[in-house]
């Protein structure tokens, strides 16, 4: 495998670094401002339990919400040897393989690292692609776990759901500016509830936006064939949006992880959709195949 995914790696190192420091100083200054030295202790207590959740139990969370069992080799063994083949190839252990009932064509990787690592892909995109497409998803998520892009996605995450809860909190604080000076301001409660979820979607969007972009590109170099990827993402693009999953609670805590956006949706859900336009990923790896090709 080439250079580039360790460079990713780390570079994703650093803004997870950076995640969880910001993650944590946003509960402790919560704290503070909401119960001074006795609130800040108990935001330390609240950092601590985050970061470990966020750092250890992302991919328990992530399998149980798609109904994903381990599976042997026996059941499936000609997945268990395409990903073999490719952790071979880039050198790394070999991940825990899960598959979910789901009728729906999608995969995801999940697990801090490389060590601790689980693909999962549903029955549905077992049934529709190709083995050479299969192939090159199976490259595409191992490089989401190369690149350790989960384990930022799921600091992302955590710091998002932080910011959302703290200005779902905002209609019970008494933010002082109110005619009842123990009642909120309302024009501070309305900031807080509205630009408390924006700022968390902004953030999922931003980071899990641009490693879609990178894992495309990573996993292609991996396979050696941008144009199974590019040809497996156009599948499981229209079979998710003919049998697109409910956004329930868990699944969407879950969503940013897949390959493809398992919702259906427009307008404000589009805008804020954690996954590049697929036609654009597509034109991505057709362009990296037609550089393959030129540099041959």
């Amino acid at each position: 495998m080439s250079k580039e995914p360790k460079l990713h790696s780390h570079h994703n190192g650093l803004k997870t670094a950076a995640l969880l420091g910001l993650l944590t100083a946003l509960i402790l200054g919560a704290g503070y401002w909401l119960g001074g030295s006795g609130g800040l202790v108990f935001a330390v207590l609240i950092s601590l339990a985050m970061n470990a959740g966020s750092y250890f139990f992302s991919d328990k969370l992530a399998l149980r919400a798609m109904r994903a069992q381990p599976v042997s080799e026996a059941q499936f063994p000609e997945l268990y040897a395409m990903v073999r083949e490719l952790s071979q190839a880039a050198r790394q252990p070999m991940p825990r393989l899960y598959v979910s009932p789901t009728p729906q064509p999608n995969a995801f990787a999940t697990g801090r690292n490389p060590q601790h690592a689980a693909v999962a892909v549903t029955e549905g995109i077992v049934r529709l692609l190709s083995p050479r497409e299969l192939r090159a998803v199976i490259g595409h998520e191992l490089s989401h776990v190369y690149n350790r892009d989960i384990l930022i996605s799921s600091v992302a995450a955590a710091l998002a759901g932080i910011i959302t809860m703290f200005a779902q909190l905002a209609i019970f604080l008494p933010l002082g500016g109110s005619d009842d000076e123990d009642g909120p301001n309302p024009a501070s409660l309305l900031l807080m509830l509205i630009l408390g979820p924006l700022a968390a979607s902004v953030i999922q969007l931003a980071i899990s936006r641009n490693r879609e972009f990178q894992a495309d590109a990573d996993g292609a170099t991996l396979t050696r064939d941008p144009l199974a990827l590019a040809g497996a993402l156009e599948k499981i693009h229209y079979g998710a949006q003919r049998m697109p999953l409910p956004a329930d609670g868990r699944l969407t805590s879950a969503a940013h992880l897949m390959i493809a956006n398992p919702f259906s949706g427009g307008g404000l859900a589009k805008l804020f959709s954690t996954h590049p336009p697929m036609a654009e990923r597509v034109a991505r790896l057709r362009q990296q195949a037609g550089a393959i090709q030129y540099a041959r």
